[in-house]
């Protein structure tokens, strides 16, 4: 199973967004077995807190259920466990760098190098803004998890095959 975690500041806004996208996808492309997703925040100041409103507004207009994700600190465990840790921003990619061994830092990286049609490197962080900010995050968000969707349907399809392989030669 590969594992994938979404981090952001605060766990309330952009990576439960990311998670539950993300979520919906695998469950759609009958991929949902093969990956283990989660998210966390760099900071702990919404911790067991569920998705902002307006997150979860935005998310369900477009068919997104946020509503069973809760907010957590990402745990020095998350480092080793995740095969994939995406940062939806350059601060909380820093910080992840800051915690992470240096034999884990393969792992991290930005969400938004899966983009396929938008430039920026960075979700932005709709928080502090007006309602239209989390349009914009879901349409960064549902874009990058095209391509990364495409990744890990690729390592399914050959982790399949190793299996595969590996029982026809102890058959």
């Amino acid at each position: 199973m590969f594992k994938v975690l979404f981090v952001c500041m605060g766990n309330i806004c952009r990576s439960p967004t990311a998670e539950g996208v993300f979520r919906h996808m695998l469950r759609e492309m009958n991929l949902e077995d093969k990956v283990d997703v989660d998210s966390a925040g760099t900071h702990g100041y919404h911790v067991g807190e569920a998705p902002d409103q307006r997150t979860q507004r935005a998310a369900a207009r477009r068919g997104y259920d946020l509503s069973g994700i809760r907010a957590r600190k990402i745990a020095p465990q998350d480092l080793d466990y995740f095969d994939l840790i995406l940062a939806m921003d350059r601060n909380s990619l820093e910080a992840l760098h800051l915690v992470c061994p240096p034999e884990r830092t393969d792992r991290l990286g930005l969400f938004m190098d899966y983009s396929k049609n938008f430039d920026d490197d960075e979700v932005p962080d709709p928080y502090y803004g007006l309602g239209q900010g989390f349009d914009l995050v879901l349409d960064m968000v549902e874009d990058a998890t095209r391509g990364l969707v495409d990744i890990v349907k690729e390592r399914a399809v050959l982790a399949a095959e190793v299996e595969k392989k590996k029982h026809n030669q102890s058959s």
